[in-house]
């Protein structure tokens, strides 16, 4: 098992908010983090304004694809958090979950999810923080 800490992004069909801060997160803490998102019902595709909103800012999102959440992926995390969607994860002692409740892009255009990716971008630096904040070399 890794030493580093592992994050699971959930949300019902993984195609907008837990496919961003998934993003982020590997954006901003690089190697320092596992990630991982998935859905209990996931979409055909990743959100089209998502991709956009994400794009802006240099993060390409448009290759992933939306993924069943599954037990193993649970257990497989120190962090599950879920995105305000409702969805929910198999509970296992040990584990931190967290719900962040944010807008649902879906149907949006990209001018409304620009504020979700922000707040998820804001959300994502704090949990990098806490969990595998940069050590000075």
């Amino acid at each position: 098992m890794s030493d580093k800490p592992s994050v699971l992004f959930v949300c019902v069909h993984n195609a907008g908010r837990s496919q961003m801060a998934a993003a982020w997160l590997t954006h901003l803490a690089g190697d320092r983090v596992e990630v991982r998102s998935a859905g209990s019902n996931p979409g055909d595709a990743v959100n089209p304004a998502a991709v956009e909103a994400m794009a802006e800012v240099g993060i390409d999102i448009s290759a992933e694809v939306p993924k069943i959440l599954t037990v193993d992926a649970v257990k497989e995390s120190d962090v599950c958090i879920t995105m305000g969607c409702g969805d929910t994860c198999p509970v296992f002692p040990g584990k931190r979950y967290l719900d962040w409740t944010l807008d649902d892009p879906a149907g949006q255009g990209v001018e409304a999810v620009r504020p979700i990716r922000d707040e998820i971008k804001q959300r994502v630096e704090g949990l990098i923080a806490e969990i595998a904040p940069e050590t000075a070399a």
